[in-house]
């Protein structure tokens, strides 16, 4: 893993507990807790492009498309979740986000995995 994915995990962490602090407390996600989720998608956009220019360098062994199907869910994973999100005026949509978060940090450790295979 990326000391990029490192710290974006850890970013992905911190908006974990917000929201599941939101979510006992029967509250949608604030600007603050939505310019961290900025913060993370930024970091994704810049994960997008070194993996871009990773997997187009060396890449024997890694398949291409699937490298990159993961850079890029991972990157609209976030947007989804906020739109999904605020069409639920509830805990529920709060819930949502907080998965799509969660999901984050999982595609992370796949990408490693994929990248990991042909080394």
């Amino acid at each position: 893993m990326s000391a990029l994915q490192a710290v974006l995990s850890v970013l992905c962490g911190i908006g974990i507990l917000w929201l599941a602090v939101l979510i006992v407390r029967d509250l949608r996600p604030g600007n603050s807790a939505l310019a961290l989720l900025a913060v993370i998608e930024v970091g994704l956009v810049v994960q997008l492009v070194i993996g871009l220019v990773r997997v187009f360098g060396n890449h024997t062994g890694v398949s291409v498309a699937v490298y990159v199907a993961y850079l890029v869910g991972a990157l609209l994973v976030l947007p989804i979740g906020v739109v999904w999100s605020s069409a639920e005026r509830n805990r529920n949509g709060t819930a949502v986000l907080l998965i799509a978060v969660l999901v984050v940090p999982v595609l992370f450790l796949r990408l490693h995995d994929l990248w990991s295979a042909h080394v």
